[in-house]
């Protein structure tokens, strides 16, 4: 173990002469011992989501919690359905010593841009491992002697898209740790499984991609959707939003209505194109609406999509049985059922089902997610458990809750 560091925060600048580092696949199923892990910002929803579904977690232990105002608290005061577990006392990020916390991997519920920052740290980006003694001067130097196992599960947007010049584009300022981008996997278990188990960064997919791929990747893989005519109509629950503060997100404000926002301005638009382009085998741009419900979780997509080559919506079922059928998480209805938030709550499960539209040629695909389970908290367990070989399921085979 890397000797105690001392930390002071005198700016001295970022440091640029960064190069990631790979390091092995670490499969710790057979060790008689938990892993260790941390929650940066276990005060937001998905981070008390992590919370919720790691302590049902048979090889887990969860070493630390991090938060910014309510450092301090134990967390069971501040999300009180969490009260009564044995878990850490709440500190804030500045607060840890990090080579003396003894973690395996740290799950990353920050703000839009923090994540950047802290995990050139977390990956050894400044190569520091072995060193006996750090003195760490900037947030880019945070973490960054800790051990190599360590690995990172990314909840935010900050790794999701490929090319930086994009994200910055989409999200107002530059990438803060562009030497890392290339080392991200993108986080959607069912089709990059391989690629998350050898990973070191793991960028966790959006809510709504989440659900749109799952449901329109099998068709346009398998040539059956034109790929220049997706219309998309998504559905969140209000906790999508986070926890801040916000006057759009009040009470009177969501009450009794519904509401678009981001029309035509969306982020996650660029996240959803950039993988679908991935099989359709050239850029495509969607239209992708999405509305506010005012419910507090849960997700409902439904896309309106042209077929090609003489296709029904029975054989657009038919491909997703084909492509689900061995999946844990995705469940394909039968005809005639409709897929509805109510069917997943609280669960990591995404419930697909397939129309045909009045409109000769076109089908209708809708898929129901848990926007804080499948969406982004449930989905991180999952892919942890794929990066250090446990079972796919564990902690996350609880059944929705219902009413």
């Amino acid at each position: 173990m890397i000797a105690a560091v001392a930390v002071r925060w005198a700016d001295i600048g970022n440091r640029t002469d960064i190069s990631a580092r790979k390091i092995k696949v670490m499969n710790v199923a057979n060790l008689d011992r938990k892993i260790k892990v941390g929650i940066l910002g276990a005060s937001g929803y998905t981070g008390a989501e992590l919370v919720r579904l790691l302590l049902r977690h048979p090889d887990v232990e969860i070493a630390f919690l991090t938060a910014e105002r309510h450092a301090g608290q134990p967390l069971g005061k501040v999300f009180p359905h969490l009260a009564g577990y044995d878990l850490p006392v709440l500190m804030h990020i500045d607060e840890v010593e990090w080579p003396g916390v003894d973690v395996d991997c740290v799950f990353c519920a920050l703000p839009h841009g923090t994540t950047q920052e802290i995990v050139r740290g977390l990956l050894h980006a400044t190569g520091h491992s072995a060193v006996d003694e750090l003195i760490v001067e900037t947030r880019e130097d945070l973490i960054s002697a800790l051990q190599t196992r360590v690995k990172v599960i990314d909840l935010s947007a900050d790794f999701r898209l490929e090319d930086t010049e994009t994200y910055a584009r989409w999200y107002g300022h530059d990438h803060y740790a562009p030497e890392l981008q290339k080392h991200a996997v993108y986080g959607l278990p069912e089709y990059n499984r391989d690629a998350i188990a050898r990973a070191d960064l793991v960028a966790c997919p959006g809510c709504y991609p989440t659900a749109v791929l799952l449901a329109l990747r099998p068709l346009l893989a398998a040539g059956q959707l034109d790929a220049d005519d997706l219309i998309i109509d998504a559905k969140s629950g209000v906790s999508g939003a986070g926890r801040g503060l916000k006057q759009a997100n009040l009470f009177c404000e969501v009450a009794e209505g519904i509401h678009p926002y981001g029309v035509a301005a969306h982020r996650h638009a660029p996240e959803i194109e950039q993988e679908l382009s991935k099989v359709a085998g050239h850029g495509l741009t969607v239209n992708f609406t999405p509305h506010l419900i005012p419910m507090n979780r849960g997700e409902l997509v439904t896309a309106y999509v042209r077929m090609t080559g003489g296709a029904t919506a029975a054989d657009l079922r038919a491909t997703l049985d084909a492509a689900y059928a061995d999946e844990p998480f995705v469940r394909v209805l039968p005809e005639g059922e409709v897929a509805a938030t109510r069917q997943v709550r609280g669960s990591n499960y995404c419930n697909i089902s397939v129309f045909d539209d009045r409109i000769r040629g076109r089908a209708i695909v809708i898929a129901a997610i848990d926007n804080l389970v499948k969406g982004s908290s449930g989905q991180a367990v999952q892919n942890m458990n794929l990066m250090y070989g446990f079972d796919e399921t564990a902690a996350l085979l609880q059944a929705p809750l219902f009413p």
